[in-house]
């Protein structure tokens, strides 16, 4: 009888399809018939799955982050690892900022909009590089956590992982709580996630019914050029670093990594998706304590759709909406921002600090932000869904040119890791061989 019940499981990716599909009609429905009741409804489910998503975000980035970085000390090479994470992080973002400049210069998405610098408004929070230079350090240990602060969080997990490492010994209670308390904090969310076909119902439900197509149709060349420019990152580029750099079969990892494609995609949280882009990574055979170092870290710092794609466009938005020419300089300080500066997206939804950290590094209008605002949660969406697919991409990549990835299990993972695929413990000798010299 199990093996029947099993066979009849509806498949997690189509449950979010189901979800996305209801919810359009939903939202299609409240809006042609002036139903305040059900868009109230949908905002209310969509937004008690998103607000379940960052209830967990601050301790599960603290404790990931933590634990990965004390976890490379079961890694040969660790050093060496890292460092290729993070160039490979730089890499696809360069890629990433170029194809955004390039989709910009070519379709002059802020022609021919109707929109005029007086519809845009100054955000009441803006970024700048000393903000984000003298916002890593916190002032003290319980705003981070009570405000949100992503970046501050990762700083203080860092500092703390480098000095367990570095008590040894003296530090494995602590290490060993930090350790229980993360998989107790995965195994909620893991419950949340499971809940992301309903979120998707009031999500896209709630979006529909708000915006409309009206909205879209002033925005109909810039949302256009941001799903192309992260469709190209996300279905062109990936795939190309696949085959040609880690000789790997890209539809396979597509296969292994979508239901965490999916989820971001109606999430918007890639620190909300983190628990489940790790166990796709894991399944796609890059080694449990490598992946638990380079996805968190991925998910507070690798963002191609939120902190390249979107910026580079959206620059080009404003100042043509201004009348402001750019300089092949001011590309260049886009493409700067754009690698350095992603940190300050921090996995959050939204990409707005990003935003006016590239727009005041360019010295365009702040007012720029305020006419993006309204369209941001539509676009947020494939932003999202690229940047964890960035972020589960990486770990692959190194894995493969380290001699790391378990290239059987590569080739054998499948789409529903979250239906089928039970809690796997690691096995006595689950350990990272040593990296290829």
């Amino acid at each position: 009888m199990s093996s029947n019940t099993k066979s009849f499981r509806v498949p997690f990716w189509a449950q979010i399809i189901a979800g996305l599909v209801l919810g359009a009609l939903l939202g299609w429905l409240a809006r042609s018939q002036d139903l305040s009741w059900l868009v109230t409804t949908l905002d209310k489910i969509g937004g008690i799955f998103i607000g379940l998503l960052k209830l967990a975000v601050a301790p599960l980035v603290f404790f990931a982050i933590l634990v990965s970085i004390t976890n490379l000390r079961k890694v040969t090479n660790a050093a060496r690892l890292a460092t290729r994470t993070l160039l490979w992080f730089m890499i696809t973002s360069l890629i990433a900022v170029a194809i955004g400049i390039a989709i910009g210069l070519v379709t002059n998405p802020g022609s021919g909009t109707g929109l005029t610098p007086k519809d845009g408004a100054k955000p009441e929070h803006t970024g700048s590089w000393l903000d984000f230079l003298t916002g890593i350090v916190p002032t003290d240990v319980i705003t981070p956590f009570t405000e949100l602060n992503v970046l501050q969080i990762v700083f203080m997990a860092a500092v703390a992982g480098i000095a367990a490492l570095q008590l040894g010994d003296k530090a494995q209670p602590i290490l060993t709580l930090s350790e229980s308390v993360l998989e107790l904090l995965q195994k909620a969310l893991w419950w949340v996630i499971r809940l992301a076909p309903l979120g998707t119902v009031g999500l896209i439900g709630r979006a529909i019914a708000t915006y409309g197509w009206d909205l879209i149709g002033k925005y109909a060349t810039f949302t256009a050029d941001i799903y192309v420019g992260c469709a190209l990152v996300l279905f062109v580029v990936y795939p190309a670093l696949l085959a040609g750099v880690a000789k790997l079969n890209p539809l396979q990892f597509f296969k292994g990594a979508w239901p965490a494609i999916q989820l971001a995609f109606v999430s918007r949280s890639s620190v909300g998706t983190m628990p489940l882009t790790q166990r796709v990574t894991e399944r796609l055979g890059v080694p449990r304590e490598y992946a638990s170092f380079a996805v968190p870290f991925g998910a507070t710092t690798k963002m191609d759709g939120c902190a390249a794609v979107y910026p580079a466009i959206a620059a080009i938005f404003v100042a043509q909406i201004f009348d402001i020419q750019l300089s092949v300089g001011d590309y260049l300080l886009i493409a700067f921002v754009s690698v350095v500066g992603s940190a300050a997206t921090a996995g959050l939804t939204g990409a707005t600090v990003m935003l006016t950290l590239t727009l005041s590094t360019l010295g365009l209008p702040m007012e720029g932000v305020g006419l993006l605002l309204a369209i941001d949660p539509i676009l947020d969406m494939m932003r999202t869904a690229t940047n964890v697919a960035g972020q589960a991409l990486v770990p692959v990549l190194v894995s493969a040119r380290e001699n790391l990835l378990d290239r059987e299990a590569y080739d054998q993972a499948h789409s529903s890791p979250v239906d089928e695929r039970p809690e796997r413990e690691p096995a006595a000798d689950d350990r990272v061989p040593a990296a290829a010299a």
